[in-house]
């Protein structure tokens, strides 16, 4: 048999042998291309559907957590007011202006509260845009009366007087009973404009005491939902639903309203309610296909359904909220807006693939016709001079390299020995070419992570700084104005005083009304301690002004980047922001000792705003520092001793700023000091630092043409040296 196939190989043509082969690997490619580009499409549509259902509804979910965290953030920053008296629940006029103001920050329906007497007052927004401010008392009929507001919210007229008994309202019985912040169950709230479908949020309030005043509570408005995802929607054809466990509908994308009107009344619907039929059977096919219908979707579950001789997918997600909440998000969108190219590209390429096979027939029998004519020739000289005829010639071939085969081979072996050998050298030269330009990549992409670094790290410090100035802007005009009255206050006080001690002295003995008031409100302790209190607050402000200029020279977002600045006010300033820290204000802190040790040191240029957050990253570091060791002495049983930072500064010979830093913290071992500047390294427990402060630390102060060195002893402590020149130079190279 093998003799018989090595016979027939021998006696196949040329030309077939060329054709057959290629004409089988044209068309397995081809076939394997269609296959392979068929089930990569159908995986990619895959793929791509779930990235936009992931997408599309981590967009929802994230939207629902921030539009229905307002309402009780709100009415808790309320109820922590009315604790702590700075809202006054029976002053009405102002707390119901306090709450239109708040009407205006937020986008709510109705902010309010209301008393365990049956009184209360809010600010609401019935028509969906003008607010206005109820206030009602206990006393049925015509206890509520509606006030229209101007642009300030002041009250303008009034403009209705209707009946309202709190006691009986489930968003103020509910949260007294759960004793606890709760939503209510969605309700409609009908008014002549359009109905709305509302959530409140309610909680008890309590005044200082903790005794039960009422509560407060806060309404949103869910068809704004809607809205939101019609917007996020990502298909036309499809639809996404939020819906309650028992299938009532919340918001639809597709513009539906979620209520319908039954004889007069609005009412809520559910999902298999809503007219469009896609959503109807949508909804209808999930319940069908949950033993208990929505309540059963515990978990992110991606189904198919087939809907109007549609394939749908859909994926469906749970929604949770810690005070109550439990509702499903529902995404459907039909496969054919993914499969609908990719079906038409797939057409097209079977029609390409068909037409390359035809092709490849045609160049094959052309080529292999081409090839073999002078082969033939070639063999019939070869043949002929076999048989003793070496007068055969084929020169005349069209093609060259058949003609010349036979006296350029020796020539082609010695130029492709010169070329390998050449090659080899090329490869040498290569070989060090890319070493070297690999190592100036290294060095560049080290330059640009540091570069990164520094830059990331300015912007939030820029931001910082911003935010530090504007609240230290907005506490120094209320500060400064409390700080200019207490003088006056004072002085008030001292006059009202001396003439109460002329009335005492004048008419003694005093009425005996007045002798009783007198002892009841304790006149004397009053008159012996308002002075004391006055002269309290006058140091609280003082303080107030230190720490808001402290913040104000740290930030120092008002300056030009660089300028002439006193070093030990920004190391003054550093300190006084981070003086909390070095008190101790229980056992589990050490009481931390600042040592001053300043010289005479001349203004020096720099940027203050990096040179500060320099400070601030190596003091924090010494903090830190003093605090593990005081943990690990606890930890092992010793008396914890308690901390030492020192601060010194001095001209150095050389004409260089020198700001020492010294600590008597845990320190680090000197194996591990080289690398203390190195990004991303810490010596800190995971979670209590990036690795970041002294490489950035490092980068600024090169910048300034300085240098930053570290000499520490495990257990014993670490001396940080900052040395900078009086004018900025260029950095130094390391």
């Amino acid at each position: 048999m093998s003799h018989l196939f090595r016979q027939s190989t021998k006696s196949l043509p040329l030309q077939l042998i060329l054709i057959v082969p290629f004409v089988l690997q044209i068309a397995v490619a081809v076939s394997l291309v269609g296959y392979l580009s068929l089930k990569n499409s159908q995986q990619a549509v895959n793929e791509l559907a779930n990235r936009l259902f992931y997408k599309t509804a981590t967009i929802v979910n994230q939207h629902l957590d921030s539009y229905l965290s307002v309402p009780h953030k709100i009415i808790q920053m309320n109820a922590d007011a009315i604790q702590m008296g700075v809202l006054d629940v029976t002053q009405k006029d102002k707390i119901g202006h306090y709450f239109w103001k708040q009407m205006q920050a937020y986008d709510l329906s109705y902010i309010g509260y209301g008393l365990t007497t049956g009184e209360g007052a809010g600010a609401a927004r019935y028509d969906g845009k003008t607010t206005v401010i109820d206030e009602w008392t206990a006393q049925l009929p015509n206890n509520t009366r509606t006030y229209a507001t101007d642009a300030l919210g002041n009250r303008t007229q009034l403009l209705a007087l209707s009946d309202y008994d709190l006691l009986n309202q489930s968003w103020y019985v509910d949260p007294l009973k759960a004793g606890k912040p709760i939503w209510s169950q969605i309700y409609i709230w009908d008014n002549p404009i359009s109905p709305f479908i509302t959530l409140s949020a309610g909680r008890p309030i309590y005044d200082s005491n903790q005794t039960l005043l009422g509560m407060t509570g806060a309404d949103i408005h869910l068809l704004k939902l809607s809205d939101f995802l019609a917007h996020s929607n990502p298909s036309q054809s499809g639809v996404i639903l939020v819906v309650e466990r028992n299938g009532l509908l919340i918001a639809i994308s597709d513009g539906t309203k979620p209520y319908k009107q039954v004889d007069g009344l609005t009412k809520r619907i559910a999902a298999r309610e809503v007219a469009n039929p896609l959503v109807q059977t949508l909804s209808q096919k999930i319940e069908s296909y949950y033993p208990n219908g929505f309540n059963s979707i515990q978990e992110t579950t991606r189904l198919e359904f087939i809907i109007q001789k549609k394939k749908y997918l859909v994926y469906l997600t749970p929604w949770t909220e810690k005070n109550g909440l439990d509702w499903v998000v529902v995404i459907s969108i039909p496969e054919q807006e993914f499969m609908g190219k990719i079906n038409a590209n797939n057409r097209i390429t079977a029609l390409l693939c068909l037409g390359a096979v035809i092709v490849a027939i045609a160049l094959g029998i052309f080529t292999s016709q081409w090839i073999a004519h002078p082969l033939r020739k070639l063999n019939r000289a070869s043949q002929a001079m076999a048989s003793g005829n070496l007068e055969q010639s084929v020169e005349t071939s069209p093609i060259f390299e058949v003609q010349a085969l036979s006296r350029s081979f020796n020539t082609m072996a010695e130029q492709l020995q010169n070329y390998f050998l050449a090659l080899q050298q090329t490869n040498l030269d290569l070989e060090h070419r890319v070493e070297e330009r690999t190592l100036d990549l290294k060095n560049t992409l080290e330059e640009l992570q540091r570069t990164q670094e520094q830059i990331v790290q300015s912007e939030k410090m820029s931001s910082l700084g911003q935010l530090v100035a504007g609240v230290a802007h907005e506490i120094n005009n209320p500060v400064n104005f409390i700080h200019g009255n207490i003088t006056h206050l004072d002085t008030y006080t001292q006059d009202l005083i001396k003439i109460l001690q002329l009335y005492q002295n004048l008419y003694s003995p005093p009425a005996p009304e007045i002798a009783e008031l007198s002892e009841d409100i304790e006149l004397d302790f009053i008159v012996e301690d308002l002075p004391k209190m006055l002269s309290s607050i006058q140091i609280g402000t003082e303080r107030i002004r230190k720490i808001v200029l402290s913040l104000r020279n740290f930030a120092r977002m008002d300056e030009s980047p660089v300028k002439d600045v006193n070093l030990h006010e920004g190391l003054n300033n550093t300190v006084m922001l981070l003086v909390h820290r070095l008190k101790s204000n229980d056992e589990l802190s050490p009481p931390i000792n600042l040592i001053k040790d300043y010289g005479e040191l001349p203004k020096v240029e720099c940027y203050a705003g990096q040179i500060n957050q320099v400070f601030m990253n190596v003091i924090s570091n010494a903090i830190d520092a003093i605090e593990e060791r005081y943990d690990s002495q606890r930890e092992n049983g010793l008396i914890p001793d308690g901390g030492t930072i020192k601060i010194k500064t001095y001209l150095t010979e050389e004409e260089m700023i020198n700001i020492s830093i010294i600590d008597n913290g845990k320190g680090v071992d000197k194996a591990l000091i080289n690398q203390v500047f190195n990004p991303f390294f810490t010596t800190k427990p995971v979670g209590k630092g990036t690795g970041l402060g002294l490489s950035i630390s490092y980068s600024i102060v090169q910048k300034h043409g300085g240098t930053i060195l570290v000499d520490s002893e495990l257990n014993q402590g670490t001396q940080i040296t900052i040395l900078i020149p009086q004018k900025i130079k260029s950095p130094v190279k390391t």
